[in-house]
């Protein structure tokens, strides 16, 4: 099997991964992803694509990563990991897509607009 490399993005947060078959590594900009991500809960959002068809143990996966937090950049790398399983086997698209792994979240940081504090807060007004 050949390398296969995908996308995933949320928020600022941009995941590159380059997935091949081995023993299950995942590394995070050279770092494992259990200490990367110290967070249980995000350890297991990045997971959970390999968790739901059951390939946890099949696939290693190197990534680049960069931008945003790290609820953004381990949703994004969830995102990359089930968009890479789907290129490798079209039958488990419709799993995937049941688990709600494949939907991007668009919402982005709406920017700050001039004569404003912030995107919609006002400075303060007084009558007098």
């Amino acid at each position: 099997m050949e390398i296969i490399n995908a996308i995933g993005r949320r928020k600022a947060s941009i995941a590159r991964i380059y997935l091949s078959e081995g023993k299950g590594n995942i590394t995070v900009n050279n770092r494992d992803f259990k200490e990367y991500f110290p967070v249980v809960t995000l350890q297991h959002s990045v997971l959970q694509p390999l968790k739901v068809l059951n390939v946890s143990e099949t696939y290693d996966i190197s990534v680049n990563m960069y931008g945003g937090g790290m609820k953004g950049q381990s949703e994004a790398l969830q995102l990359a990991i089930a968009r890479a399983l789907v290129k490798i086997n079209a039958e488990d698209k419709p799993a995937l897509r049941a688990a709600g792994l494949l939907t991007r979240d668009p919402r982005e940081v709406e920017r700050k607009k001039p004569g404003q504090k912030k995107a919609r807060k006002r400075f303060q007004f007084s009558k007098r």
